[in-house]
């Protein structure tokens, strides 16, 4: 299969989940919409110099982890002002209220932890897998994750204590 065919089968199976780490990421659709357009654009580039193609999502959540944490480092540098009022309506879905009053706080943790936080509980990645995404190391990923809930839980409030991961 030549690249482009082996591209767009990528893209077609991991563009939605993609997206969704990267609004987990992020905290708003647009922001997430554009680390992910990058990063697809990034994996394009590299695929045809791609030894092993064979395991291309894990590589691709890395890239979209990785692309997320530099646009942090260039904050100064955004072209466009981010407002704390996202444009899409809210769910009536049961827990949906849960769910924004969780991912809005998400928001509120430093970027680093949140990459971690986004792998470990909402990708269940191992210890390990999530270091290695993060070309950092394991005890980094136990500290971060460690304190990342703690600023989640601090901003979440007591309220929320239903809904606690334990690390």
């Amino acid at each position: 299969m030549n690249w482009e065919a082996e591209f767009t089968d990528c893209f077609d199976r991991c563009a939605d989940s993609m997206r969704f780490t990267a609004f987990l990421l992020c905290g708003n659709w647009h922001e997430a919409e554009d680390v992910m357009q990058s990063a697809f654009l990034k994996l394009y580039l590299a695929g045809p110099k791609l030894a092993d193609r064979s395991g291309l999502e894990p590589y691709l959540r890395q890239i979209v982890v990785r692309t997320f944490l530099a646009e942090r480092r260039k904050v100064r540098w955004r072209r466009e002002k981010l407002t704390d009022t996202p444009p899409e309506g809210l769910s009536s879905v049961p827990g949906a209220e849960d769910r924004l009053v969780v991912w809005q706080a998400l928001t509120g943790v430093p970027a680093r932890q949140r990459a971690v936080l986004v792998l470990r509980y909402w990708h269940d990645l191992s210890v390990e897998d999530t270091a290695a995404a993060l070309k950092c190391s394991t005890g980094t990923v136990k500290s971060q994750s460690s304190k990342g809930l703690e600023t989640l839980r601090r901003k979440l409030g007591p309220e929320f204590d239903h809904l606690r991961l334990e690390v």
